[in-house]
Parts: structure tokens; sequence; C-alpha cells
């Protein structure tokens, strides 16, 4: 499997955009946690769920 992103990437989760921008913290085989800046850590199955790599704006 070939993810878009890696450890401190900006991420967004485009079927629940109310969580915010999130911050990639660790990847590990398909599971990928993310800090969200409005629903706090999340791990995602990437096998299930698409995170779309954004370019964080200040």
């Amino acid at each position: 499997m070939f993810l878009n992103y890696e450890p401190g990437d900006y991420v967004i989760n485009p079927k629940n955009i109310n969580w915010g921008t999130g911050q990639i913290q660790s990847i590990i085989k398909h599971k990928v946690t993310v800090n969200f800046e409005n629903v706090g850590k999340k791990v995602i199955n990437s096998k299930e769920i698409f995170l779309e790599r954004i370019d964080k704006i200040e």
C-alpha cells in the first residue's frame, strides 16, 4: 500500500470535514494516528478511510 503522506504532514478527512485540519503523528502499517484540531487524536484505518494531504495555512 502506498500512502501519499508521512508523519508531520497535514491532512483532512473528506468524510468528516468538521474534524478540521489534522497533523499525522504516526503511521504503523495501515493505522494512521492523526491529531485533529476539533476532535483531538484519532486512529484512522487507511484501508477504509482516505485522508487527503493538504498544505498547512497559517
